[in-house]
C-alpha cells in the first residue's frame, strides 16, 4: 500500500499493536465489542466454540483481527485460546511478543505435549498456541487427526477457540482446517481485495461445506484523519 511506504518505525508498530488493548474505549474497539455479540448469537442452541478467521490472500489482517477478537472476548471474562496454523507466515507470536521456538507443529510431530505448547499471554484470559517449528508439509500436518485433537482439547477447557489460518486461494490449509471447526470468519481488505479472488476464496470454501458464518471488513478508511480506521476492521 502506498500509504505503508512512507510510515516510520513508530508508525509501524502502532498498526500492528492490540488496539482494544491499549484503546478499549475507541470506535474500533467498539466494533470488535460488536462482533463479540454477534457471535454469541448466531447459533444459540448450538453455541460456536471454535472458529476460523481467514482470507482470501495475503496482507488482509486477518493475524491482526484474530488478536484483537481474541482480546475482546477476554475482556468479557471468557477464556480464550488462539491457534496459529498459518505455519507460512506466522504472526500471533509477534503480535503476542513471544517466543515461536516450539509450538502446534512440535504438538502434531508428538515432540511436545498439548500442555506445553499452550502458553499465557500478557492478556488475561487469552493463551497462544504458536506455530512453532516451521515444517516441510504444513498441510499434512493440518489435515491429520492429531490437528482434531488439539482443537477439541481446546474446546474443552476454552470457551473459544480463534483459529488464524492461511489465506483460502494460495494454499489448501484454511479448507482443510474448515472442516475441523465451527465455524469460518472471512476478513475482506477494502479497495484490495478482487471480487474474482473473493469468489474464489467463498467457491473453496462451500466446496468442503465450511459454514461460513460472516465476513470483517478491514481497512476501510472511516475518516481520512483517522490513522487506526485506516487499517483497522471497522463493520
Amino acid at each position: 500500500m502506498e500509504g505503508e511506504k512512507s510510515m516510520s518505525s513508530n508508525n509501524y508498530s502502532r498498526i500492528n499493536e492490540i488496539i482494544v488493548e491499549k484503546h478499549p474505549k475507541s470506535p474500533i474497539s467498539e466494533s470488535f465489542r460488536s462482533i463479540r455479540t454477534s457471535l454469541n448469537y448466531i447459533s444459540p442452541d448450538n453455541p460456536l466454540k471454535s472458529i476460523l478467521i481467514t482470507s482470501s490472500k495475503e496482507s488482509e489482517g486477518k493475524s491482526l483481527i484474530t488478536a484483537n477478537l481474541a482480546t475482546t472476548i477476554a475482556q468479557n471474562n471468557k477464556k480464550v485460546i488462539i491457534i496459529d496454523t498459518d505455519m507460512r507466515k506466522p504472526m500471533q507470536h509477534k503480535l503476542f511478543e513471544m517466543t515461536n521456538f516450539s509450538g502446534l507443529s512440535n504438538i502434531l510431530m508428538n515432540e511436545i505435549s498439548f500442555e506445553e505448547g499452550l502458553r499465557n499471554t500478557h492478556i488475561k484470559n487469552v493463551k497462544l498456541i504458536s506455530t512453532g517449528t516451521i515444517p516441510p508439509n504444513p498441510s499434512e500436518l493440518l489435515d491429520s487427526k492429531s490437528m482434531e485433537n488439539v482443537i477439541e482439547k481446546a474446546k474443552e477447557i476454552a470457551d473459544f477457540v480463534l483459529i488464524d489460518s492461511p489465506p483460502v486461494v494460495p494454499v489448501t490449509d484454511s479448507t482443510l482446517l474448515s472442516k475441523k471447526t465451527d465455524g469460518v470468519l472471512l476478513v475482506v481488505a477494502s479497495h484490495e481485495t478482487e471480487n474474482e479472488i473473493l469468489k474464489k476464496a467463498v467457491e473453496k470454501l462451500k466446496f468442503v461445506k465450511a459454514n461460513i458464518i460472516g465476513t470483517i471488513l478491514n481497512k476501510y478508511p472511516i475518516n481520512k484523519n483517522s490513522y487506526y480506521d485506516k487499517y483497522y476492521y471497522y463493520r
